[in-house]
């Protein structure tokens, strides 16, 4: 199968289960292919997923470089939600904003190796959590736009990581004795007051368990650009990453926009 990549769409089920992204449809169920060779082929294109122009490079997942300047889908806020201003009917697309920005949000705490903290649009919480590679999460606060949302987590990013550290993700390295309920407890503390109103009465943990029958050990990264064909044993898969069983990587949405061809044995 031949078409432009795009992130994996995912379901929460047991275990999460993945289908392969081609063309802006799901054509491919990933989970079945688990324990199986698979090969994908770069064949050198890459259309800007806003425009549809052939670029060189990708830039921030699948953008040309002028897109990447002006699409609101790349727009700072996307990385520094507290720079949002669609709640004052300001943005690079106001439409735009509105409709993905200037609605609710959730703070969340994710455990895996540690506990970060990190924003969502409330109805994709559970897909930000699965493509994150989250073990646990808990909503944290709900509010009502993506400002309120990035105001809490900047007051928080003093006591915790707003990353994720990808490497020890993919080892599986977890901490088992973290616990979000008591966390969450402990953080809201540290909230502005006038922020504490937003604090979610939701103390449901949720678990997940993803798609793999080998973790890496050593963390190897590969890349079409480096490789343009990448062939093995699909070991798993975690976030929005396929784990080969020979502890190479590859993160499928960092490759949004890339022209593969797809094939398996």
């Amino acid at each position: 199968m031949k078409g432009l990549l795009d992130k994996m769409r995912v379901s929460f089920e047991e275990p999460i289960q993945y289908q392969l992204v081609l063309n802006n449809e799901p054509q491919i169920g990933m989970n079945a292919l688990i324990g199986r060779e698979i090969e994908l082929n770069w064949t050198g294109k890459i259309i800007c997923s806003n425009c549809g122009k052939q670029t060189k490079n990708s830039f921030g997942q699948g953008f040309c470089f002028n897109c990447f300047q002006s699409a609101p889908q790349a727009a700072p806020c996307i990385i520094n939600p507290e720079l949002c201003k669609a709640h004052l009917g300001e943005g690079r697309d106001i439409e735009w904003e509105h409709k993905h920005h200037n609605q609710p949000h959730v703070v969340y705490l994710a455990a895996s190796d540690t506990i970060k903290v990190g924003v969502t649009r409330a109805e994709q919480t559970l897909t930000r959590w699965i493509d994150q590679g989250a073990s646990h999460a808990i909503i944290l606060a709900e509010t009502t736009n993506r400002y309120e949302a990035g105001i809490i987590e900047v007051a928080l990013k003093s006591y915790m990581t707003d990353k994720t550290n990808w490497q020890r993700m993919l080892k599986n390295e977890i901490n088992h004795e973290l616990d979000l309920l008591d966390e969450k407890g402990r953080v809201e503390d540290l909230l502005p007051f006038d922020m504490r109103d937003f604090v979610s009465m939701n103390d449901t943990i949720i678990s997940l368990n993803y798609p793999v029958e080998k973790y890496p050990l050593k963390v190897k990264s590969v890349s079409f650009d480096k490789s343009p064909v990448i062939r093995g044993k699909l070991a798993g898969i975690k976030g929005q990453y396929l784990i080969f069983d020979d502890e190479r990587v590859l993160n499928i949405r960092k490759h949004t926009s890339y022209e593969i061809e797809f094939t398996h044995d």
